[in-house]
Protein backbone atom coordinates (compact mmCIF):
# COMPACT_ATOMS: atom_id res chain seq x y z
CA UNK A 1 0.00 0.00 0.00
CA UNK A 2 0.95 3.54 -0.70
CA UNK A 3 2.83 5.25 2.45
CA UNK A 4 1.09 6.97 4.45
CA UNK A 5 1.39 11.09 4.68
CA UNK A 6 0.83 11.52 8.58
CA UNK A 7 3.38 9.09 10.42
CA UNK A 8 1.85 10.57 13.91
CA UNK A 9 0.20 7.70 15.11
CA UNK A 10 0.23 4.85 17.81
CA UNK A 11 2.38 2.19 16.71
CA UNK A 12 0.21 -0.69 14.97
CA UNK A 13 -2.65 1.47 14.25
CA UNK A 14 -3.64 3.30 11.16
CA UNK A 15 -5.36 6.05 13.24
CA UNK A 16 -4.32 9.17 11.73
CA UNK A 17 -2.84 8.04 8.64
CA UNK A 18 -4.07 9.66 5.20
CA UNK A 19 -3.08 7.08 2.25
CA UNK A 20 -3.69 8.34 -1.42
CA UNK A 21 -3.60 4.89 -3.10
CA UNK A 22 -1.41 4.47 -6.18
CA UNK A 23 -3.06 1.55 -8.29
CA UNK A 24 -6.11 -0.25 -8.12
CA UNK A 25 -4.38 -3.08 -6.03
CA UNK A 26 -3.53 -0.43 -3.20
CA UNK A 27 -7.41 1.22 -3.10
CA UNK A 28 -9.00 -2.42 -2.80
CA UNK A 29 -5.93 -3.15 0.17
CA UNK A 30 -6.94 0.32 1.50
CA UNK A 31 -10.63 -0.09 1.45
CA UNK A 32 -10.52 -3.15 3.19
CA UNK A 33 -8.28 -1.70 5.85
CA UNK A 34 -11.02 1.07 6.19
CA UNK A 35 -13.83 -1.36 6.38
CA UNK A 36 -11.97 -3.69 8.62
CA UNK A 37 -10.74 -0.43 10.46
CA UNK A 38 -12.90 0.39 14.32
CA UNK A 39 -13.54 4.14 14.11
CA UNK A 40 -14.59 6.50 11.19
CA UNK A 41 -12.21 7.42 8.27
CA UNK A 42 -12.41 10.08 6.08
CA UNK A 43 -12.56 9.33 2.35
CA UNK A 44 -12.05 12.21 -0.38
CA UNK A 45 -13.00 12.02 -3.94
CA UNK A 46 -12.08 12.84 -7.01
CA UNK A 47 -14.83 15.99 -6.94
CA UNK A 48 -12.68 17.10 -3.63
CA UNK A 49 -15.49 16.48 -1.46
CA UNK A 50 -14.88 14.71 1.92
CA UNK A 51 -17.11 12.05 3.72
CA UNK A 52 -16.61 11.22 7.32
CA UNK A 53 -18.03 8.45 8.63
CA UNK A 54 -17.74 4.37 9.50
CA UNK A 55 -17.17 2.31 6.51
CA UNK A 56 -20.41 -0.23 7.09
CA UNK A 57 -19.86 -2.59 3.84
CA UNK A 58 -17.32 -3.00 0.39
CA UNK A 59 -17.36 -5.04 -2.59
CA UNK A 60 -14.65 -5.09 -4.79
CA UNK A 61 -16.01 -7.65 -7.23
CA UNK A 62 -19.35 -5.63 -8.22
CA UNK A 63 -19.44 -4.36 -11.54
CA UNK A 64 -18.51 -1.13 -10.31
CA UNK A 65 -16.82 -1.94 -7.28
CA UNK A 66 -17.77 0.68 -3.95
CA UNK A 67 -17.84 1.19 -0.76
CA UNK A 68 -20.26 1.91 1.95
CA UNK A 69 -19.89 4.52 4.32
CA UNK A 70 -22.54 5.95 7.14
CA UNK A 71 -21.63 9.33 7.59
CA UNK A 72 -21.22 11.50 10.53
CA UNK A 73 -23.62 13.95 8.96
CA UNK A 74 -27.03 12.22 8.39
CA UNK A 75 -28.55 8.43 8.84
CA UNK A 76 -28.44 7.45 4.94
CA UNK A 77 -25.81 5.03 4.24
CA UNK A 78 -23.53 6.19 0.85
CA UNK A 79 -22.49 3.83 -1.23
CA UNK A 80 -19.24 5.24 -3.03
CA UNK A 81 -17.96 4.07 -6.40
CA UNK A 82 -13.93 2.59 -6.23
CA UNK A 83 -12.76 5.45 -9.04
CA UNK A 84 -13.99 8.05 -7.30
CA UNK A 85 -11.91 7.58 -4.20
CA UNK A 86 -8.80 9.44 -4.34
CA UNK A 87 -7.55 9.25 -0.49
CA UNK A 88 -8.85 7.67 2.77
CA UNK A 89 -7.50 9.13 6.36
CA UNK A 90 -8.10 7.21 9.19
CA UNK A 91 -9.64 10.09 10.99
CA UNK A 92 -11.35 8.73 14.32
CA UNK A 93 -10.20 6.88 17.39
CA UNK A 94 -9.15 3.17 16.17
CA UNK A 95 -11.41 1.79 19.17
CA UNK A 96 -9.78 -1.77 18.92
CA UNK A 97 -6.18 -0.46 19.44
CA UNK A 98 -4.42 -2.54 21.64
CA UNK A 99 -7.44 -4.84 22.92
CA UNK A 100 -7.11 -8.20 22.03
CA UNK A 101 -9.39 -11.17 23.09
CA UNK A 102 -7.03 -12.65 25.64
CA UNK A 103 -6.81 -9.26 28.03
CA UNK A 104 -11.10 -9.29 27.33
CA UNK A 105 -11.08 -12.56 29.05
CA UNK A 106 -8.69 -11.46 31.46
CA UNK A 107 -10.76 -8.48 32.64
CA UNK A 108 -13.83 -11.04 32.54
CA UNK A 109 -12.33 -13.69 35.04
CA UNK A 110 -11.71 -11.47 37.47
CA UNK A 111 -15.05 -9.68 37.57
CA UNK A 112 -16.26 -13.30 37.15
CA UNK A 113 -14.11 -13.92 40.27
CA UNK A 114 -15.23 -10.69 42.22
CA UNK A 115 -18.92 -11.41 41.86
CA UNK A 116 -18.70 -15.07 43.05
CA UNK A 117 -16.43 -14.04 45.83
CA UNK A 118 -18.95 -11.20 46.72
CA UNK A 119 -22.08 -13.82 47.03
CA UNK A 120 -20.58 -16.27 48.51
CA UNK A 121 -19.88 -13.23 51.36
CA UNK A 122 -23.46 -12.70 51.49
CA UNK A 123 -24.10 -16.45 51.74
CA UNK A 124 -21.84 -16.59 54.92
CA UNK A 125 -23.27 -13.34 56.37
CA UNK A 126 -27.03 -14.99 55.83
CA UNK A 127 -25.68 -18.13 57.24
CA UNK A 128 -26.54 -20.29 54.75
CA UNK A 129 -22.39 -21.22 54.23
Amino acid sequence: MAEPCDQATPAGSPEGRSVRPQSREELVELVEHAFDYRGDVTVELSSGRKIEGYVSNRDARAARPFLEIIPQQGPETLQIPFDEIVAVTFSGEDTAFGKSWHEWMSKHESQRLAEAERVEREARARGLL
